[in-house]
């Protein structure tokens, strides 16, 4: 049984998506620190594609003084009008997809409703995609785990939790993981070998590593076809 796991990011790209799609279970890491910026940077922003190119759209969140808070810790500063934003953004670039009346209305109920958490409101729309692509790989958080173990230790721990006897990491995994502790272990890892797409998109020139909403609102049901 293949297992895999990320950060719950925010509108993940399709990369994300096509990890959940190859494996078994997957793991909601929301146990490990919130992470501003760099490779882990993603889980409260992510890119769109506009008529001037892609821009970001970042759920503004507390971390004065929590620089070691972990993700299910992490709240959204709701004093910011973000969900307008975002909506009004969303709305503006892709209204005219051929697609978006499709899913508008999940994504209008999204940005109605106040949330508190970052990692719910990411679950919930992570779990959205998953049903919209007939995805069916079973989803677990770490925190109903309970394990205090870090970097490659909770991947093994997660592993055991899970019955997984492989575990599929991406492509970044091969630059931190510690390869030797998962042959001691008797779990098979492999690395994900994602190549992105090409699809229909509006706004001129190709953009790759944008949120899946890009794919969704320009390919719709055809979008499953394109991210496994």
């Amino acid at each position: 049984m293949i297992l895999s796991a990320h950060q719950p990011n925010y509108l993940p790209y399709i990369g994300f998506f096509n990890k959940v799609a190859n494996c078994d279970v997957f793991a909601i890491w929301d146990t490990v620190q919130f992470v501003k910026r760099g490779t882990f940077g993603w889980i409260n922003r992510n890119k769109i594609k506009t008529r001037k190119g892609w821009m970001w759209l970042t759920v503004p969140v507390f971390t004065k003084g929590k620089y070691d808070q972990l993700i299910l810790d992490t709240r959204i500063n709701n004093d910011i009008p973000w969900q307008r934003k975002h909506w009004k953004s969303i709305c503006l670039n892709y209204n005219k997809a051929p697609y978006f009346n499709k899913y508008s209305d999940f994504f209008e109920d999204i940005y109605k409703k106040k949330w508190d958490r970052l990692a719910d409101l990411n679950e919930t729309i992570i779990r959205y995609i998953l049903d919209i692509f007939g995805i069916k790989t079973r989803i677990v958080r770490c925190s109903n785990f309970l394990l205090n173990s870090e970097g490659t230790s909770l991947i093994i721990d997660t592993c055991k939790k899970t019955g997984a006897d492989t575990f599929l990491s991406g492509k970044h995994g091969k630059d931190y993981l510690d390869e030797e502790k998962f042959r001691g272990n008797s779990i098979k890892l492999i690395y994900q070998n994602f190549k992105h797409p090409c699809y229909k998109q509006l706004h001129g020139p190709f953009i790759e590593n944008l949120s899946i909403i890009d794919l969704l609102f320009n390919e719709g049901p055809d979008s499953i076809k394109l991210l496994k």
